[in-house]
């Protein structure tokens, strides 16, 4: 008998978020030492730095039977004065890249809880690979830097196609499969 390749499951709901709830941090936080960590190798043990103390967790969650099962993406922001802004840390899960373009939806509620909380300038640093991404959603950039021995560029979100998000949420998106 000739079985035919199974395909992984993948839930086909999911929301956008601040992260509100210690499961959802504790999830945030595992996922970033994951990508950042042990698939990337960007840090030894652990990503975690001063920011932490501070920023604001968002997360992509993964609907099942009607409520949250998995952190699937997550990214930080914060600001260091009024009115200027920055997100980091952005990650999704490997199986999760290609699904519901989860990565766009973290940056459009980040830069739009930012200026929603009275943001004016809105900046990452990205990693090189991820520069296209970040143009196609209206970012500039600024220059190029080096960043843990890999290439990084600093990037602005042009704020006239962020809305402000009040309340920290995207609406709940379904979606269909999209092919590998």
């Amino acid at each position: 008998m000739i079985l035919e390749p199974v395909t992984p499951f993948r839930p086909r709901e999911y929301a956008v978020k601040v992260a509100d709830q210690a499961w959802e941090q504790r999830a945030a936080a595992a996922l970033r030492r994951r990508v950042f960590c042990q698939e990337q190798g960007l840090f030894q043990d652990h990503d975690r730095d001063a920011l932490d103390q501070h920023a604001t967790t968002l997360v992509a969650l993964s609907y099942l039977a009607g409520g949250p099962d998995e952190v699937v993406g997550t990214v930080r922001i914060h600001n260091d004065r009024p009115g200027i802004w920055y997100g980091s840390r952005l990650a999704v899960a490997p199986g999760y890249r290609r699904d519901a373009h989860l990565g766009s939806a973290l940056i459009r509620l980040a830069v739009g809880s930012a200026h929603a909380r009275g943001c004016n300038a809105f900046f990452a640093t990205v990693q090189a690979a991820n520069q296209a991404l970040f143009e196609s959603l209206h970012w500039r950039t600024l220059r190029s830097l080096d960043l843990h021995g890999r290439p990084h560029v600093l990037m602005r979100a042009d704020l006239a196609h962020y809305p402000p998000v009040h309340g920290g949420t995207l609406p709940l998106v379904a979606v269909g499969r999209r092919a590998s």
